[in-house]
This record gives C-alpha cells, structure tokens and sequence, in this order.
C-alpha cells in the first residue's frame, strides 16, 4: 500500500530541491519547500504554486523551524564556489546550525531525515575512485574550507544523532550533478561552459583542463534520492551518488562547443587553489543496496541543459 507522506525540502527552490519537489508531488506525497532564496530561485517552483500539494515557506535553516512532516530532504546549502565563498562564515553555518535545527526537528516530530552531503567530505582525494570508507584530505582553513568541513561536520552529527537518539538517518554523498535550472552564475563547470558557448565567448579552461568530473544528470540523482530515502532504516549511508563516467574538463569543453554549434575557442587559465584534480564516484555500494545507476548519458543529459540555458538567455 502506497502511503501518500507530508515531506519537508529545505533548499527546496534550489537546482536540486526542485526536480525533487517534482518528482515527490509526481509521486503523490505533500510537499513543504523550505528556502531563503540565497541561492535558490522562485523561477524554479513557480509552476508547482498552483498546485494543492505545494507549499512554500521563506525561511532560513540557521533558525530553527516548527512543523509536522513525515519526512525531511535536508539540502539547504550554497553548493557552488562563487556562491559558497561569497559568505563563507553563513555557509558553514547553513551546513551546521542547519542540520542541528533540522535534526532537532526530525527528534521531536520523529520523521526520518536524508542529508545531501558532497563529493567534497573527500578533499583532493588520494584514493581514485573514491569508496565511502574513505576518510578524505581534506583542508580545514583553506577558501574551500566553508562548505567542506561543514558538510564534514554535518555529517558527523546526523550519525551522532542516529547512535544518541536511535534517529533514522539517510546520508547520499553527491558527485557533480548538471541539468536544467542550475544557476547560470553559479561557476560550475557544465553552466560555465554552455552560458560561454551559447554566447560565442571563450570558454574558461583551468589549467591544461587534463583535471577529470564525472557528470551525472539531475533525474539519475533524484532517483537515488528517493530510493536511498526509501531503503530499510539499518542502510544509513553514506553513499555515494553521481555518475562513475569520467571526462576529462577540456573533453566537456569540446562536447559543448560541438553541441551548440558554437563559435567559441577555449581560453587556459590558472588553476584555483585546492581543485581536487580527479573526481570519480565508486557506486558499489548504490548498486548493490539500491539497485540503482545512472541510466543517462552525458550527450543525452547536455540537450535538455543546453536548451535550458537557451531559454534563459534569450
């Protein structure tokens, strides 16, 4: 029997936050979006207003929140660099203050809470590709350091949380993930490069662009979402999730020029400080737990981006 659930998504107007709040109300549950709107855009949600299953509460997780939900998505966080070091102090404590109010919250109503962790609990890893047992290395007083060390330390609590209060806790580390609606400022590779290539300007290439992403798209992630949120209480996470396929940052750059037809040429930059120069999720544990891998492939996923983009730029 299908149990329609009440669910709370903080960072619920983001890129993420919103294909989940689709895909919940698809699913047939009410959904609660929880965002401030630092990065969040309400463009994203303004087609589910309408919608009797829809919700939107203005609010910010550093301050703690009151209301009955069966379920918490906790993705309320600047994921960016451009936008996370733009107030790096408010990041970690979106990442901290956060999940303690989120937490507290999931104890007292007794709801079962997911965090959106990252790829980046593994710093510039040593071990390629990474496991979930690896413990990272990772700077603690770097640029960077805002938003890894608190997703870090939020991690540390939902399971402190979990063994303190028997609290039922999901954890999915998220690899990059791409797709329509992401910020179109928000300095992410895929965003950079097709903004750049629809635009015919020269597309930015760190280094000699030999560093390695593995791109996943939004609707494999949201899948993995809701079956880790839907596996059995003892499978807590961490797992990783993202899409193992690894492209090298200058074969993305070609492929989007290629795509949109684009005039542009490829301009070499600096590489920033503390880039992690190979990023590659291990699955194992996804597939063998969830039964789930990403089914789209990065051509199959760039189309819709690329026409997104296209759309907003207009």
């Amino acid at each position: 029997m299908h149990t329609n659930k009440r669910i709370a998504i903080t960072g619920g107007a983001g890129f993420l936050g919103s294909h989940l709040c689709e895909r919940l109300i698809r699913d047939g549950h009410e959904v609660l979006c929880i965002d401030n709107f630092f990065t969040g855009a309400k463009l994203n949600i303004i087609h589910l207003l309408d919608n009797p299953r829809f919700e939107l509460i203005r609010h910010d997780v550093t301050f703690p929140l009151y209301i009955e939900v069966d379920e918490i998505y906790n993705l309320a966080c600047p994921a960016s660099p451009i936008h996370y070091q733009h107030d790096p102090v408010q990041t970690t404590k979106t990442s901290v203050h956060g999940a303690i109010n989120m937490l507290g919250l999931a104890k007292r109503i007794k709801a079962k809470i997911f965090q959106a962790s990252t790829s980046e609990v593994y710093g510039d890893p040593e071990i390629h590709p990474q496991p979930e047992s690896y413990w990272g290395n990772v700077n603690p007083t770097g640029i960077r350091s805002c938003y890894d060390e608190g997703k870090r330390c939020a991690e540390t609590l939902f399971f402190d949380y979990h063994r303190q209060h028997r609290l039922r806790i999901k954890v999915a580390r998220i690899f990059n993930t791409y797709g329509p609606r992401m910020h179109p400022n928000d300095g992410r590779v895929v965003s950079n490069f097709i903004v750049q290539a629809l635009q015919d300007k020269p597309i930015t290439v760190y280094g000699e662009g030999n560093q390695t992403r593995s791109f996943c798209y939004v609707d494999d992630l949201i899948e993995v979402f809701v079956r880790l949120m839907g596996s059995p209480d003892d499978f807590t996470g961490p797992v990783n999730t993202g899409n193992p396929g690894e492209f090298t940052i200058l074969e993305l750059a070609q492929k989007v020029i290629q795509m949109t037809n684009s005039k542009s040429t490829i301009s070499f930059a600096t590489l920033p400080s503390d880039d992690p120069k190979q990023r590659q999720p291990d699955i194992t544990l996804a597939r063998e737990k969830l039964g789930w891998e990403p089914k789209i492939t990065l051509e199959q996923g760039l189309r819709p981006t690329i026409d997104y983009f296209a759309e907003i730029l207009k």
